[in-house]
């Protein structure tokens, strides 16, 4: 029986396209992997073919990117991010293969099983994870863009969602609030226990503890006709209420208009913060205060992490990118 590039990445413990740069010469391997992916592939008695233009198998490198369009998710930003990793994988050499089901441990399975999926990328992580099992088991590089509970034998990469709260809450308390609320992502994204959902509310209400704040968390469905409904509700049950955190596109325009109609002067009587991309927070009913939500710097960083691994190159476990807040015409003193 023939043996297959694939035979050899799985004696080596290392991706298909490993092999093939290994072999090749085609990009920089560590030594160690080197001589793992030689060892590997004298004693299976591997030969390359010769004359392909690839030498793996003659097939395009491809990395697959598990980005589930589930209930609750916000479609624009998941476009962001499969944008920029298609962009970041193509200065690689890689084709991205995106899969859009919810697909469960045996999706994963199936998609990792061809020959020319070199890595996997995987988007709306949840806290703990069903998909996760398997990914450790599964014998091929892959990177996470979230943070799970238990990161072990994974790599991960997010927005430090609990630090962006924090930050929130740390700049209302110093200019004077002391009744505060975030409204959070839809409600079945928080049944899920979606991570970045998570991270965000424990920063958010571990800060308001420590200044001494009053703070609510609410979830907000994704129906703009649904933000008049939520801004009545927010001030009548917190009638000291003076400053909302938005982490929540699609509501983030419509709900400070709802205020405004309430007869509310944001941010003389109510200052807003949102979470979301820059040029939202530029365009919204005027300048709005944000964390800047990069949706685009993490699928870059996300495959950078996963050609590292693909190269032997050792990575962080979780990697953290820094919250930014900037400061715009939405905050004020109490």
């Amino acid at each position: 029986m023939m043996v297959k590039i694939t035979d050899v990445a799985r004696r080596a413990g290392v991706s298909p396209s490993t092999v093939s740069y290994a072999l090749s010469g085609k990009r920089p391997i560590s030594d160690e992997t080197r001589r793992r992916v030689e060892a590997a592939a004298r004693d299976l008695g591997y030969r390359p073919r010769s004359g392909a233009h690839r030498p793996a198998c003659g097939e395009p490198d491809v990395l697959a990117l598990a980005a589930p369009l589930r209930p609750g998710v916000h479609v624009p930003v998941v476009m962001r991010l499969a944008v920029s990793v298609v962009t970041t994988a193509r200065a690689h050499d890689h084709d991205v293969l995106l899969l859009t089901q919810q697909e469960a441990e045996e999706g994963l399975s199936r998609a990792m099983g061809t020959a020319s999926v070199d890595g996997l990328l995987l988007t709306d992580v949840e806290l703990h994870d069903p998909r996760l099992h398997r990914l450790r088991t599964l014998g091929r590089p892959s990177v996470l863009i979230g943070v799970p509970a238990d990161q072990s034998g994974l790599t991960c990469v997010d927005l430090d969602f609990r630090a962006a709260g924090e930050a929130c809450v740390n700049h209302l308390a110093e200019l004077g609030h002391r009744t505060v609320a975030l409204v959070g992502s839809p409600p079945e994204v928080y049944l899920r226990r979606t991570a970045y959902a998570h991270h965000l509310m424990r920063g958010f209400t571990t800060a308001a503890g420590h200044h001494g704040l009053t703070a609510s968390v609410h979830p907000g469905g994704p129906d703009p006709a649904t933000a008049p409904q939520l801004a009545e509700r927010l001030l009548r049950e917190h009638p000291a209420l003076t400053a909302v955190v938005i982490h929540n596109e699609p509501l983030l325009q419509p709900l400070i208009q709802a205020f405004r109609r309430l007869g509310l002067r944001i941010p003389d009587d109510l200052s807003v913060i949102a979470l979301c991309p820059d040029d939202l927070a530029t365009t919204a009913c005027g300048p709005v205060t944000s964390v800047t939500l990069p949706a685009a710097e993490l699928g870059t960083r996300a495959v950078e992490l996963l050609m590292q691994k693909l190269h032997g190159a050792p990575v962080p476990e979780t990697t953290l990118l820094s919250p930014r807040l900037t400061e715009r015409a939405t905050t004020c003193r109490a």
